[in-house]
């Protein structure tokens, strides 16, 4: 009985899914502003980092 449940509903999500599919043209703008923000936040580490360095 559960089976039949479980794969009932696994059926209705992946027909659900394959109708949603579209080709990829590049980067999300979402991509681009978190590499934009990882950036960053690596430049300010190695810049307190450095200035750590001098003082001590």
């Amino acid at each position: 009985m559960l089976t039949l449940a479980s794969s009932a509903t696994n059926q209705a999500a992946a027909t659900n899914v394959a109708t949603v599919s579209t080709p990829r043209t590049g980067p999300e703008p979402s991509d681009v502003a978190l590499f934009l923000v990882a950036a960053v936040i690596v430049w300010l580490a190695r810049r307190s980092l450095r200035n750590r360095g001098r003082k001590g």
